[in-house]
């Protein structure tokens, strides 16, 4: 093993080599993040819709999943709310934030995939963006938030 010097350089005179950032998966955080804050907001929005207005949501008899409208506005509340904040945290560039993220995108989509009869284009949509969460927060790595914005090894 080769000793560094105080100028950077190992004794042989090669530089010590940097882990290399790939820009899809620093632009895929980005995304990762945006998507959750998005996701988040319109969790919100469901919740509250459904809480202040009853018949906003038409009801399916034959669905085995069928909820009282008001568990659903709460449910869909209390996620929209966890998966904002969450977006916040994976900046910070630490392990826990992203797997935080990814198991609040996968409780997203688990969510929305019971909701699928009263929204099903919405929740199909809301799906696949979990899905791309999960992706992007699942390879984004604890170097890549070291170089990008100075994030504690």
């Amino acid at each position: 093993m080769a000793e560094q010097t105080s100028t950077g350089r190992t004794r042989q005179g090669a530089p010590p080599q940097e882990r290399r950032i790939k820009p899809l998966m620093v632009g895929g955080v980005v995304f990762a993040v945006c998507m959750m804050a998005i996701v988040g907001a319109y969790q919100v929005f469901v919740g509250m819709g459904a809480l202040m207005e009853d018949n906003f949501y038409t009801r399916s008899n034959s669905y085995p999943y069928d909820l009282d409208i008001n568990v659903w506005g709460w449910v869909h509340l209390i996620s929209g709310i966890v998966i904002v904040a969450a977006a916040f945290t994976v900046f910070k560039g630490r392990t826990w934030a992203r797997v935080v993220g990814i198991t609040v995108a996968a409780l997203s989509a688990l969510e929305n995939f019971f909701f699928t009869p009263y929204y099903p284009i919405w929740s199909i949509l809301i799906i696949a963006f979990d899905v791309l969460v999960i992706w992007s927060l699942a390879t984004y790595g604890h170097a890549q938030a070291h170089k990008v914005y100075g994030a504690p090894l």
